[in-house]
């Protein structure tokens, strides 16, 4: 027969030992002593972003922040997580840790690092956890790169004053030593007249290609001069030294080339005949422009006057409208003024064969006087 044990026959310290028991091993789902895994939940491993896998930070993009995309859950215990960094794959030597962290908005959650060595590997990995049941983790590698080194190029030629053969010369240059936290390289060229770069004559930019890299001036230099150069390299967020300057001399001057036989512009046409001076200076032109034309006008004129033409004095006619010459007549000369005025076509068919001639003299009323001016 069981007897009916009144409660307050129950000694206290026993009654505490039951529901403690009874507390310790609660079913409720969202109690925060809930005992061990709940069956049938599951909770997948945040995802990595930030740092991606491999990811190289430089020196100036510390501190680091941990950033992932959150678990999903199964169950309805609120989930926060977990995140270490290590310098081994086997989490053994921490330099960071931080459980607890609750899930961050807009579905990611972060975390900031302390500034890390440079020049090492590390490693982090991250996992989500309810209190009674947890992800497994996820792992990624990331690296800190040493402090920036970028040595000066060494300088290839011109060098030790070496006289180039171009106004333009090649500037040549060897790649220049330096770490893995220095990026693509353009190496800055400047030239100038004096060693200490006051007076540049030329300067630019060029990507750096493998071995060397050459620099080519956009301007012709000064002949026969003492130029200096100097070149650095630059990631644009580093920046190295100035090599060691050098410098070269430029070409001596081109000699003018010696005339060619035959007549040439400004030079003398003798003879007692108009025709054949007409000719003589339409020798000196090839196929001539208006600009060209003007100047053959005032040629001719001042050659018959030279050699003394009888009918003359010689001069261009002015013609301000129609085709004309800056002004002038293309293609007629002429002497006196007035009703006396006399007019000689030299030049035939203007914008075709350009055929030289005397033919003349025309007078009134057959011409349109006007001003004659004599050469």
């Amino acid at each position: 027969m069981r007897r009916h044990i009144p409660a307050a026959a129950v000694p206290a310290v026993l009654l505490v030992s039951l529901l403690g028991c009874e507390a310790q091993k609660s079913s409720s789902p969202l109690s925060p002593s809930v005992a061990g895994p709940i069956p049938g939940v599951e909770i997948t491993p945040p995802k990595l972003l930030e740092p991606a896998q491999g990811f190289k930070y430089k020196e100036s993009q510390q501190p680091i922040k941990l950033l992932i995309e959150n678990a999903s859950s199964s169950g309805v215990r609120p989930v926060t997580y977990m995140f270490e960094v290590a310098t081994d794959t086997e989490f053994t030597a921490k330099v960071y840790a931080r459980s607890g962290v609750p899930a961050g908005d807009g579905g990611r959650t972060s975390v900031q690092i302390d500034r890390l060595d440079l020049g090492r590997a590390y490693y982090w990995r991250a996992k989500a956890d309810d209190g009674a049941n947890s992800s497994l983790f996820s792992t990624a590698h990331f690296e800190v790169l040493p402090k920036p080194f970028l040595a000066a190029p060494g300088l290839v030629a011109p060098i030790n004053n070496d006289r180039v053969t171009s106004r333009r010369p090649t500037l040549t240059v060897k790649d220049a030593d330096r770490n893995s936290a220095v990026g693509d390289i353009g190496y800055e060229f400047q030239v100038a007249m004096d060693q200490s770069f006051a007076a540049l004559v030329a300067a630019g930019v060029v990507n750096e290609s493998p071995g060397q890299t050459a620099f080519v001036p956009d301007v012709d230099l000064a002949t026969d001069r003492v130029h200096y150069w100097r070149v650095r390299g630059s990631d644009r967020e580093t920046t190295g030294p100035w090599a060691t300057t050098q410098s070269f001399r430029t070409p001596l001057p081109v000699a003018a080339p010696a005339p060619t036989p035959g007549p040439t512009p400004g030079g003398p046409c003798v003879s007692s005949n108009p025709e054949s001076i007409v000719k003589c200076e339409r020798a000196k032109y090839g196929h001539m422009s208006h600009d060209q034309m003007a100047a053959l006008m005032r040629a001719i004129a001042h050659s018959l006057n030279t050699n003394a033409i009888g009918g003359g004095p010689y001069g261009i006619l002015r013609k301000a409208g129609g085709t004309n010459c800056g002004g002038y007549s293309c293609d007629v000369l002429c002497a006196g003024s007035g009703s006396g005025q006399r007019q000689y076509d030299v030049l035939g068919d203007i914008d075709g064969a350009q055929s030289p001639g005397w033919n003349g003299p025309n007078t009134v009323p057959n011409i349109r006087v006007d001003v004659c001016e004599v050469q």
